[in-house]
Protein backbone atom coordinates (compact mmCIF):
# COMPACT_ATOMS: atom_id res chain seq x y z
CA UNK A 1 0.00 0.00 0.00
CA UNK A 2 2.02 2.76 -1.29
CA UNK A 3 1.58 6.28 0.45
CA UNK A 4 0.40 5.35 3.37
CA UNK A 5 2.15 4.78 7.12
CA UNK A 6 3.15 1.35 8.76
CA UNK A 7 0.56 2.28 11.57
CA UNK A 8 -2.47 3.00 9.10
CA UNK A 9 -1.21 -0.26 7.15
CA UNK A 10 -1.41 -2.76 10.15
CA UNK A 11 -4.51 -1.15 11.28
CA UNK A 12 -6.42 -1.61 8.16
CA UNK A 13 -5.45 -4.96 7.88
CA UNK A 14 -5.97 -5.95 10.81
CA UNK A 15 -9.81 -6.06 9.94
CA UNK A 16 -8.82 -8.16 7.34
CA UNK A 17 -10.39 -6.44 4.16
CA UNK A 18 -8.26 -4.73 1.34
CA UNK A 19 -7.99 -1.22 1.74
CA UNK A 20 -9.41 1.48 -1.03
CA UNK A 21 -6.61 4.05 -1.94
CA UNK A 22 -5.95 7.48 -0.05
CA UNK A 23 -7.14 10.40 -1.22
CA UNK A 24 -5.22 13.59 -1.21
CA UNK A 25 -6.75 14.20 2.21
CA UNK A 26 -5.38 10.96 3.45
CA UNK A 27 -9.18 9.64 3.46
CA UNK A 28 -10.28 6.43 2.00
CA UNK A 29 -12.53 6.52 -0.93
CA UNK A 30 -15.69 5.65 0.32
CA UNK A 31 -17.33 1.92 -0.05
CA UNK A 32 -20.94 2.53 0.43
CA UNK A 33 -23.75 4.97 1.20
CA UNK A 34 -21.93 6.67 4.06
CA UNK A 35 -18.50 8.16 4.21
CA UNK A 36 -16.64 10.74 6.57
CA UNK A 37 -18.99 14.07 5.87
CA UNK A 38 -18.57 18.19 6.83
CA UNK A 39 -20.27 18.33 10.31
CA UNK A 40 -22.71 20.65 8.69
CA UNK A 41 -24.12 17.55 6.15
CA UNK A 42 -24.52 15.21 9.16
CA UNK A 43 -27.99 16.01 10.12
CA UNK A 44 -28.97 15.52 6.51
CA UNK A 45 -26.96 12.41 6.58
CA UNK A 46 -29.00 10.89 9.87
CA UNK A 47 -31.46 8.19 9.60
CA UNK A 48 -34.71 10.59 10.83
CA UNK A 49 -35.11 10.57 14.34
CA UNK A 50 -31.89 9.65 15.35
CA UNK A 51 -29.27 11.18 17.88
CA UNK A 52 -25.69 11.68 17.41
CA UNK A 53 -22.64 9.73 19.28
CA UNK A 54 -19.63 11.88 20.26
CA UNK A 55 -15.94 10.19 20.54
CA UNK A 56 -13.56 11.06 23.08
CA UNK A 57 -10.25 8.75 21.97
CA UNK A 58 -8.15 8.31 24.68
CA UNK A 59 -4.98 5.89 24.91
CA UNK A 60 -7.14 3.43 27.14
CA UNK A 61 -10.49 4.39 26.74
CA UNK A 62 -13.06 5.71 24.57
CA UNK A 63 -15.42 8.38 25.91
CA UNK A 64 -18.88 7.99 24.30
CA UNK A 65 -21.43 10.85 24.85
CA UNK A 66 -25.03 10.81 23.46
CA UNK A 67 -27.15 14.06 22.05
CA UNK A 68 -30.74 13.86 22.01
CA UNK A 69 -33.33 13.31 18.77
CA UNK A 70 -33.59 17.19 18.61
CA UNK A 71 -29.32 17.64 18.36
CA UNK A 72 -29.54 20.42 20.99
CA UNK A 73 -28.00 18.67 24.25
CA UNK A 74 -25.07 16.18 24.50
CA UNK A 75 -24.83 13.92 27.70
CA UNK A 76 -22.24 12.35 28.93
CA UNK A 77 -22.79 8.15 28.54
CA UNK A 78 -20.17 5.69 28.75
CA UNK A 79 -16.52 4.96 28.95
CA UNK A 80 -15.24 2.07 27.10
CA UNK A 81 -12.20 0.90 28.39
CA UNK A 82 -10.44 -0.15 24.92
CA UNK A 83 -9.30 -4.04 24.35
CA UNK A 84 -9.24 -4.39 20.78
CA UNK A 85 -10.55 -2.76 18.14
CA UNK A 86 -13.39 -5.27 16.60
CA UNK A 87 -14.44 -5.31 20.50
CA UNK A 88 -14.61 -1.72 21.60
CA UNK A 89 -16.67 -1.35 18.04
CA UNK A 90 -19.06 -3.99 19.07
CA UNK A 91 -19.65 -1.67 22.62
CA UNK A 92 -19.83 0.94 20.96
CA UNK A 93 -22.50 0.16 18.16
CA UNK A 94 -24.39 -1.74 21.24
CA UNK A 95 -24.62 1.51 23.21
CA UNK A 96 -25.65 3.82 19.94
CA UNK A 97 -28.08 1.07 19.08
CA UNK A 98 -29.26 1.35 22.74
CA UNK A 99 -29.22 4.99 22.24
CA UNK A 100 -30.96 5.35 18.96
CA UNK A 101 -28.00 7.02 18.06
CA UNK A 102 -27.49 7.02 14.27
CA UNK A 103 -24.39 9.19 13.40
CA UNK A 104 -20.74 9.67 14.74
CA UNK A 105 -18.90 12.82 15.77
CA UNK A 106 -15.30 12.02 16.31
CA UNK A 107 -13.20 14.52 18.54
CA UNK A 108 -10.11 15.82 16.08
CA UNK A 109 -7.05 16.27 18.65
CA UNK A 110 -5.82 19.46 16.26
CA UNK A 111 -2.37 20.60 17.25
CA UNK A 112 -2.36 24.86 19.21
CA UNK A 113 -0.69 25.36 15.50
CA UNK A 114 -3.37 24.15 13.56
CA UNK A 115 -1.84 21.04 12.07
CA UNK A 116 -2.91 17.44 12.35
CA UNK A 117 0.04 15.26 13.92
CA UNK A 118 -0.16 11.04 14.86
CA UNK A 119 -3.45 11.10 17.27
CA UNK A 120 -5.18 13.40 14.62
CA UNK A 121 -4.00 10.36 11.78
CA UNK A 122 -5.14 8.02 14.17
CA UNK A 123 -8.38 9.28 14.45
CA UNK A 124 -9.33 9.53 10.99
CA UNK A 125 -8.45 5.72 11.08
CA UNK A 126 -10.81 4.94 13.95
CA UNK A 127 -13.47 6.34 11.67
CA UNK A 128 -12.51 4.71 8.86
CA UNK A 129 -12.12 1.64 10.28
CA UNK A 130 -15.36 2.36 11.63
CA UNK A 131 -17.00 2.58 8.25
CA UNK A 132 -15.83 -0.90 7.64
CA UNK A 133 -17.78 -2.68 9.73
CA UNK A 134 -21.33 -0.05 9.78
CA UNK A 135 -22.68 2.20 7.00
CA UNK A 136 -23.28 5.28 9.05
CA UNK A 137 -22.21 8.98 8.80
CA UNK A 138 -19.22 10.20 11.16
CA UNK A 139 -18.30 13.47 11.06
CA UNK A 140 -15.08 14.88 12.62
CA UNK A 141 -14.99 18.21 15.68
CA UNK A 142 -11.72 20.19 16.85
CA UNK A 143 -11.02 19.04 19.94
CA UNK A 144 -8.49 21.09 21.40
CA UNK A 145 -8.45 22.03 24.72
CA UNK A 146 -11.47 19.63 25.88
CA UNK A 147 -9.93 17.42 27.81
CA UNK A 148 -8.12 21.14 29.92
CA UNK A 149 -11.56 22.48 30.22
CA UNK A 150 -13.34 19.37 31.78
CA UNK A 151 -10.39 18.72 33.72
CA UNK A 152 -11.14 22.62 35.11
CA UNK A 153 -14.75 22.34 35.37
CA UNK A 154 -14.31 19.04 37.53
CA UNK A 155 -11.72 20.59 39.91
CA UNK A 156 -13.12 24.33 39.81
CA UNK A 157 -16.82 23.67 40.14
CA UNK A 158 -16.92 19.94 41.36
CA UNK A 159 -13.75 19.54 43.48
CA UNK A 160 -13.91 16.26 42.35
CA UNK A 161 -11.15 14.24 43.45
CA UNK A 162 -8.38 13.17 41.36
CA UNK A 163 -9.79 9.07 41.18
CA UNK A 164 -13.14 10.62 40.67
CA UNK A 165 -11.87 12.86 38.09
CA UNK A 166 -10.22 9.86 36.01
CA UNK A 167 -13.34 8.23 35.84
CA UNK A 168 -15.06 10.63 34.24
CA UNK A 169 -12.88 12.93 32.44
CA UNK A 170 -13.38 11.35 29.08
CA UNK A 171 -16.87 10.43 28.78
CA UNK A 172 -17.42 14.78 29.78
CA UNK A 173 -14.61 15.44 27.42
CA UNK A 174 -17.15 13.48 24.65
CA UNK A 175 -20.24 15.12 25.92
CA UNK A 176 -17.74 18.76 25.43
CA UNK A 177 -16.73 17.70 22.07
CA UNK A 178 -20.40 16.91 21.10
CA UNK A 179 -21.80 19.85 22.39
CA UNK A 180 -19.63 22.19 20.73
CA UNK A 181 -20.56 20.45 17.43
CA UNK A 182 -24.13 20.66 18.38
CA UNK A 183 -23.76 24.29 18.65
CA UNK A 184 -21.90 25.07 15.37
CA UNK A 185 -24.65 23.16 13.95
CA UNK A 186 -26.83 25.21 15.78
CA UNK A 187 -25.63 28.42 14.69
CA UNK A 188 -25.37 27.59 11.29
CA UNK A 189 -28.84 27.59 10.96
CA UNK A 190 -29.35 30.75 11.95
CA UNK A 191 -31.19 32.74 14.64
CA UNK A 192 -34.82 30.45 15.95
CA UNK A 193 -37.81 31.59 17.33
CA UNK A 194 -39.70 30.00 19.95
CA UNK A 195 -43.00 29.47 19.85
CA UNK A 196 -45.14 30.84 22.90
Amino acid sequence: MAGTSPAMTVEVEALGAPAAPLDKSGLRAATGPMAVVDLLELPNALPKGQAVAGLDLGEKTVGVAISDISLMIASPAALINKVKFTKDAEALFALMDARGAGGLVIGLPINMDGSEGPRCQSARAFGRNLLRLRDLPIAFWDERLSTMAVNRVLIDEADASRARRAETVDKMAAAWILQGALDRLRSAQGPHTTPL
